[in-house]
């Protein structure tokens, strides 16, 4: 049998690496302990959700006017509006407990590398999840699993690795964001993916406004946060607005495991910011720990990406 190229795989696969670009250049922009985390995320997520609602609205205008859409039943509307609300909903609230223990961890220690791994040990539970909902993972992509953890490791721990309170926020932050992967994984098949990032961008938002006004009220001024406004864009726009909704556009039809890890490779990214945009140089240790993750994603992807095509029987004269 010949082997094609998917090409609807590789777009998926490309959007998903556009994400985890995005999430990697966002760690610098994270670590700050001048604005309370609830208020950070309210923000950022509420201004993601903004900026998809044009997204959304022109794009069923296009496919409305292309004739691609075609008109629903009242009930099919009802079950659609029903599923994208749920899911958002239940996506939003996972993402709201993820996010806000990732800034809470980083407020605490303000290492962006430690917290990049740690983080990113949602690689490791998000198989074992899937061995709970049906989504096995097969000897490759445990394999690939194994070395990229490995890679990490060489990325983005430097020197002793003590435990403070930041981090245990942050290992439940890696459980929050493998249920966030699991989750998106379940609804993302169900409704439109743009949507569904900008319904759940304002759950989550929503939620962590009401834990701003309760916990953070009195702790920052107005002036703080107008001076932070380059880092509520990016992280608005960029790293929700665009990475969540590629996360999501990504996963619909990738094997949930095979995605965690091509997102991990964020912290390669983070890397490549500091390398470009600080001047920052990489040791050994870090050159060695991105070429084990580019093996462990390269090994995993390679096999999924190309399908065999069935051979046509000979003609028989």
């Amino acid at each position: 049998m010949d082997r094609k190229l998917n090409k609807t795989k590789l777009l998926r696969y490309l959007m998903l690496l556009v994400a985890a670009f995005f999430w990697g250049m966002a760690f610098v922009v994270q670590a700050t302990d001048k604005i309370p985390p609830f208020t950070f995320t309210a923000i950022r997520s509420l201004l993601g959700s903004f900026v998809l609602v044009p997204v959304f609205l022109v794009m069923d205008a296009i496919k409305k006017k292309k004739g691609d859409k075609a008109p629903l039943s009242h009930e099919e509307k009802k079950r659609a509006m029903k599923d994208l609300w749920i899911g958002g909903a239940v996506c939003g609230a996972v993402l709201f407990a993820a996010t806000n223990l990732q800034q809470y961890g980083m407020s605490m220690n303000l290492e962006a590398g430690k917290a990049g791994f740690i983080t990113a040990m949602y690689i490791v539970l998000v198989p074992i999840i899937g061995l709970f909902t049906g989504k096995k993972s097969g000897v490759v992509i445990w394999i690939s699993v194994a070395l990229a953890v490995v890679g990490l490791y060489f990325i983005c721990v430097k020197g002793k690795f003590s435990v403070n309170a930041g981090d245990i926020c942050l290992i439940a932050c890696a459980f929050a964001f493998a249920a966030h992967i699991a989750v998106v994984d379940r609804f993302t098949n169900k409704t439109d993916g743009v949507k569904l990032s900008s319904v759940q961008f304002a759950f989550c938002g929503f939620f962590s406004l009401v834990a701003a006004l309760i916990f953070d009220l009195g702790k920052v001024s107005i002036s703080t946060l107008l001076s932070f406004y380059p880092s509520f864009l990016y992280m608005g726009i960029c790293s929700c607005g665009i990475a969540y909704t590629f996360q999501i556009l990504g996963q619909k039809g990738t094997n949930p495991t095979a995605a965690s890890l091509i997102m991990s490779f964020e912290s390669c990214f983070s890397l490549i910011g500091g390398l470009i945009f600080l001047g920052e140089k990489l040791t050994a240790r870090e050159w060695i720990g991105f070429a084990i993750m580019l093996v462990a994603i390269v090994l995993t992807e390679t096999k999924e990406l190309f399908e065999k095509v069935p051979s046509l029987p000979a003609n028989k004269e």
